[in-house]
């Protein structure tokens, strides 16, 4: 088992992870009558992605030796205007810091590695994904 989640009311859940013990709580976004205090569903998967990209190219980076602390993806979620509600594109700007110096061979590594995580891989295809890489 990952985890467990805890339907606490008022459109809030609390998820534990249970190997670390991490409790994240989730909110009901604003749009779909919750508070939007928290991420919601579909603000954690977006953000996942972006995570999972960050992840696998910090892995591939420390292999090379590259510098690639205070990397930042800024994320934007794009939800449908119709029925069903769903996520239908997800925009990632990776922006790297002034120390980060690689080869162009190292970036398109680091590319092919993003583009290849576990969580694009496992994205429905229809989901417009926009990634820019600001070297």
């Amino acid at each position: 088992m990952t985890s467990t989640i805890v339907y606490e009311g008022d459109l809030r859940t609390e998820l534990t992870h249970l190997q670390s013990g991490t409790v994240i709580e989730n909110d009901a976004p604003t749009d779909n009558q919750g508070k939007g205090e928290r991420f919601s569903p579909t603000d954690l998967l977006a953000t996942s992605y972006g995570s999972c990209m960050i992840t696998t190219m910090a892995i591939r980076a420390a292999d090379m030796k590259l510098a690639f602390e205070n990397t930042k993806i800024e994320i934007t979620k794009i939800m449908s205007s119709d029925a069903p509600r769903r996520i239908v594109g997800i925009k990632a700007h990776l922006f790297f810091p002034d120390t980060f110096i690689a080869t162009e061979e190292q970036k398109e590594q680091l590319i092919r590695i993003a583009r290849n995580c576990p969580v694009e891989k496992s994205l429905h295809p229809d989901i417009q994904l926009d990634v820019v890489f600001n070297w």
